[in-house]
């Protein structure tokens, strides 16, 4: 039995093999320590890594000397809000974040509650976004940091992250941003931006797993962090340990081709997922999750009303690899927070389905596909007694 197209790019890509190819060496001939600065091993690794970081800084808009290695997206946001609370304590103690934030923001959030935080979570409208209004109306004078996604990754909704930047500069409060989803699919700049803190990580847009990076602004303002892993104090002693050379010269080569490919790989996905979504609403009762202007090219999340989700989502798995959620809360057999928050009944919630598109995704084999799709979701809801 073949194997179902691949739709869940927003789980994981697979490493483009020119990203492949310049990580090889460095499993096996130029395997040094960056940190050995005694020998030319240690010296040929730490320039790779320089360049590595060069290429990334680059993809983001920042200097070289901003970005810190991590072990991939979860640990940056961990760095950033952690870092920021044990830092800033003594100027208040307070930080807003959003209903529809990613775990690894959420979650942390809730951990520095127990330990005396104060944590505003703004709530989100149907669409997905929230009112900046909101969020003017929750800054106190002990907020420390707004911390809120660029791209969601449920449902691709961007929030006006510039314009949240903009606010936090005014007030003198300092923006982390979670980019992990829009990094490398579309234009991201943290001056653009304004972000002071910025979370992405190489397996989102063809690099290797296990590698991320945080952006740290070091001036106007600069932003002081305290280290939550210690020991050697390499990456300008907020993040211990020795560096991941294969997986850092991985995302600086999956950087470098994401700068030269994004915008044309952009339109081109967006017209595959513009034929998916007219060809849903057409032949069977669908509705788009999230805002459809203000979103990523790659994802669409949709709702097809069955009364009966579990057949649903069985069936389809058989067709294409898809998504009922976030990868990272998979384990979870609660609703979709991201879609409660923005209003979802539970049954409507369990009967929308993520569908995430890739480099990989060929109009040859996403047609036939669809046709499978559509064929199977007009049965299912025939036998339901739903009309397109």
């Amino acid at each position: 039995m073949a194997d179902p197209l691949y739709l869940d790019y927003a789980a994981t890509t697979p490493v483009d093999e020119r990203v492949l190819e310049a990580m090889w060496p460095y499993f096996t001939e130029e395997f040094g320590n960056a940190s050995s600065s005694t020998h030319v091993f240690g010296w040929r690794v730490s320039e790779a890594v320089q360049v590595a970081r060069e290429q990334v800084s680059a993809l983001i808009g920042c200097i070289p000397e901003e970005l810190i290695f991590t072990s991939g997206a979860t640990e940056s946001c961990n760095l950033a809000l952690r870092g920021v609370a044990d830092s800033y304590a003594s100027k208040g103690n307070h930080i807003i974040t959003c209903a529809t934030e990613h775990r690894a923001v959420l979650d942390t959030c809730s951990a520095l509650e127990k330990k005396g935080m104060q944590i505003t979570v703004l709530h989100t409208d149907q669409h997905g976004r929230f009112d900046m209004k909101q969020l003017k109306e929750a800054i106190t004078p002990q907020t420390i940091l707004i911390a809120c996604m660029h791209a969601n990754n449920e449902t691709g909704v961007l929030h006006p992250v510039a314009e949240i930047g903009k606010l936090a500069k005014e007030k003198g409060i300092l923006f982390f941003c979670d980019a992990t989803q829009s990094v490398g699919k579309i234009p991201v700049n943290v001056e653009t931006l304004q972000a002071d803190l910025l979370a992405f990580a190489a397996h989102k847009f063809y690099g290797p797993k296990g590698i991320g990076a945080l952006y740290v602004r070091r001036k106007n303002p600069r932003v002081q962090l305290i280290s939550q892993i210690t020991g050697g104090g390499h990456e300008r002693n907020l993040r211990s340990g020795t560096l991941n050379v294969p997986g850092i010269v991985g995302f600086g080569k999956a950087a470098m081709l994401a700068v030269d490919e994004m915008q044309k790989e952009a339109e081109r996905l967006s017209s595959l997922r513009l034929r998916m979504e007219t060809i849903f609403r057409n032949e069977l009762k669908t509705t788009i999750n999230g805002s459809e202007t203000d979103r990523l090219p790659t994802i669409s999340n949709c709702c097809f009303h069955l009364q009966n989700p579990s057949r649903m989502m069985g069936g389809l798995v058989q067709i294409a690899a898809i998504s009922s959620g976030s990868a990272c809360s998979s384990a979870s057999q609660t609703p979709s927070h991201v879609l409660t928050a923005m209003g979802l009944s539970e049954a409507e919630i369990k009967s929308s389905v993520r569908f995430s598109l890739g480099r990989k995704t060929d109009a040859d084999s996403f047609g036939p596909t669809l046709n499978k799709m559509v064929h199977f979701l007009k049965e299912l809801q025939k036998e339901e007694g739903i009309k397109p």
